[in-house]
């Protein structure tokens, strides 16, 4: 199964960026990662700037993908539990499961409606680029869990 994330914006942090390509690189081994970014809106008013970022998501959304978007409201998962459910989308005949991080105001309404489930990798308000971070470190774990290798390095 190949993988896709959708990102609003570019990760600026230096030390954020790093994180993410080593991740990415862990990744390499276990399933095809593509990272597509889109562009943050520029307009100021929260509602208008969410709607514009959304459509740009739903475009980098194909007909046929699994669809989960990451947001604080969203079902927590423990590694375990998202190692299973990522081998659950494998196993059922989907090709691409694309996962969606959202700009600064969060994700609009289109997106949420067009999301097969909505994961929260944490209740607490993260910015976006430690969300990709951390979204590709629960995947690499997720990985690992699912091909019984150890997980907590």
């Amino acid at each position: 199964m190949h993988v896709r994330i959708v990102a609003v914006g570019r990760v600026r942090e230096v030390y954020i960026a790093a994180a993410c390509a080593d991740f990415s690189a862990r990744l390499a081994p276990y399933f095809p990662l593509e990272i597509v970014e889109v562009r943050a809106s520029s307009d100021p008013r929260a509602e208008d700037a969410v709607h514009e970022e959304g459509e740009r998501i739903l475009k980098a959304v194909g007909a046929g993908d699994r669809f989960w978007l990451l947001d604080r409201d969203g079902k927590e998962l423990s590694s375990p539990e998202l190692s299973r459910a990522i081998d659950d989308v494998a196993h059922s005949g989907v090709r691409r499961l694309t996962l969606a991080v959202a700009g600064t105001f969060g994700a609009a309404e289109s997106v949420r409606r067009r999301a097969d489930f909505v994961w929260s990798l944490s209740k607490l308000t993260l910015l976006h680029e430690w969300a990709r971070a951390l979204l590709l470190e629960q995947l690499y774990r997720a990985a690992k869990i699912a091909r019984n290798e150890p997980y907590h390095h």
